[in-house]
């Protein structure tokens, strides 16, 4: 019978060894992710850039910055992209099959990127205003790259080191991080020796040069290169042997893309020579009692605890050049021209995801299929809580010029738990616990919580922090509860994750089947029949 062969096919990925397929799988889904982590935080490097490019005020004591509410659209409108694509592409997903539609977002993603960087316009309003339409296109492409990267890597991999490959997509964001820094830094070093400026202080005119409008479009067009490298070998991946098998309903078809990439064999049965007509009672829908029943708190589980780390998560991350700037870390922006403020802004960046961010990623990749997510998960909400805390009490106390360091060192740990924690197992455990033909859309859900999160934390964060004397506020922003408080907030919120992880269950060590009941009795599935699909 047909769904014989489709155990018997399960049964194989499960307990199948690591193969040369999974690691290749493995770049070829992380260099998206490689993508998607350059595109979405490099525009943190550049958006001091553009303010002393496209909104200097003569007379100004201080350089140009944007205006809050440019700073807000220009920081989170790939954000509300992303969320807008993790929706349409994890439905999609589950409705033409995986691959079909994986290549889709990576065109989309060189095409905005490079469109980004040619934004036009006659005034800085207009050149704004292409930036943002372009991210927001951008930021699609990249939304449907979470639930279909994580989906495709957990229905290849086996139960034993289904994490570990999963957690590895993901991973390669710290390694897109890290180019960014780098490439601003060339960029920004290149231009500075060639186009010589003086500090804004000294002359406020000739500390941007005019090249500078080059330098912030460079780094936007970087990120098409590692996405149109991938698009073949994209194009060249089969459909996963779960989604043919369990949605698809070809298990011959499985069978046979099972014996070309895994090089195994699973002997044919005569039932499956053709489409199976066999359709299991295991069809509930997403919005029915029964899936409810099964899966809602799981479903409640990964889209609160995405939510609430992405709000930290993204403040953070977006925020980093002012959370620098209020510490003392970078030198007070009169005192640099345009293009070395952007070096020391990458520099800074780059140190931070070399030391805290990448450094957390792969211990969870070493890890998580050996100690699990819940524990990885609770235990990163903790120390997140922790630190961020150990920042925001003694806040004083950083501000100081000779704590500078022990500043970055306690600011790279809350990168580490974070990266080392739920920013990792909140990709993974979505892409582990819900059926096969509601798999993506459910990741699709999950993740387009968090982006929520991070729209609320790159909004928010801008105004937040802000000082509370309304004559310490950056330009045209309204007094905020200051840099201290927010970070308290901060700390608040992932005290909320901690909590909220209490609802996403283990999958250690266990199948997709199993965890999502994919495969449960007969009796139950019927006794069930007349609920609404």
């Amino acid at each position: 019978m047909a769904k014989d062969q489709n155990n018997q096919i399960l049964r194989v990925l499960d307990d199948s060894k690591t193969r040369w397929y999974h690691v290749k799988a493995v770049v070829i889904a992380g260099l998206g992710f490689f993508t998607d982590a350059y595109d979405l935080f490099c525009i943190s490097l550049v958006t001091k850039l553009l303010g002393r490019i496209y909104f200097h005020t003569d007379g100004s004591p201080k350089p140009g910055t944007l205006p809050p509410n440019v700073a807000a659209a220009v920081n989170g409108v790939a954000l509300c992209g992303t969320l807008a694509g993790q929706l349409f592409f994890g439905w999609l997903g589950d409705k033409m099959g995986r691959k079909r539609v994986y290549g889709v977002t990576l065109l989309l993603m060189v095409v905005s990127s490079l469109a980004s960087g040619l934004s036009f316009g006659s005034s800085p309003g207009s050149v704004i205003a292409t930036l943002c339409f372009f991210r927001f296109w951008l930021g699609f492409g990249i939304g449907g790259d979470y639930p279909l990267s994580a989906t495709i890597m957990a229905e290849y991999s086996n139960k034993k080191t289904r994490g570990a490959f999963v957690a590895s997509v993901f991973a390669m964001q710290g390694f897109g991080i890290l180019a960014g820094g780098v490439v601003a830094m060339i960029v920004s070093a290149v231009f500075g020796s060639i186009y010589r400026a003086p500090p804004y202080s000294v002359d406020p005119l000739a500390s941007t040069v005019p090249q500078a409008d080059y330098i912030w479009r460079i780094i936007l067009m970087v990120g098409a290169l590692p996405a149109a490298l991938t698009y073949y070998y994209r194009m060249k991946m089969p459909e996963t042997p779960r989604y043919t098998a369990l949605v698809a309903k070809n298990a011959e078809k499985a069978r046979q893309d099972m014996a070309k990439v895994l090089d195994i064999e699973i002997k044919s049965s005569e039932k499956a020579e053709t489409q199976s007509e066999e359709v299991g009672s295991n069809t509930f829908g997403l919005f029915s009692k029964k899936f409810l029943r099964r899966h809602g708190f799981h479903l409640l589980g990964t889209s609160t605890t995405w939510f609430l780390l992405d709000i930290a998560y993204y403040s953070q991350n977006l925020s980093q050049k002012d959370i620098f700037s209020s510490v003392g870390w970078l030198p007070p922006a009169e005192t640099m021209s345009a293009v070395d403020e952007l070096y020391k802004i990458a520099r800074s960046q780059f140190l931070i995801a070399l030391c805290g961010t990448v450094p957390g990623y792969w211990f969870t990749v070493a890890l998580i299929d050996h100690i699990g997510r819940f524990v990885i998960q609770l235990s990163g909400f903790f120390f997140m809580t922790v630190f961020m805390f150990a920042l925001a009490i003694p806040y004083h106390h950083w501000t100081l010029k000779k704590n500078k360091i022990g500043f970055l060192v306690m600011y790279a740990l809350t990168f580490f738990f974070a990266n080392f924690g739920p920013n990792s197992t909140t990709f993974v455990v979505p892409a582990e616990i819900f059926p096969a033909r509601l798999r993506a859309t459910c990741h699709g859900i999950s993740a387009a919580a968090g982006k929520a999160g991070a729209i609320v934390g790159a909004f928010g964060f801008l105004y937040a922090s802000q000082n509370q004397e309304k004559s310490k506020t950056d330009a045209g922003y309204p007094p905020g509860i200051g840099m201290r408080n927010a970070l308290m907030v901060l700390g608040g919120i992932n005290i909320l994750g901690f909590f909220c992880t209490l609802l996403v269950p283990e999958t250690k060590g266990k199948s997709l089947e199993e965890m999502s009941r994919e495969n449960e009795g007969e009796e139950e599935e019927q006794s069930d029949q007349t609920e609404t699909v």
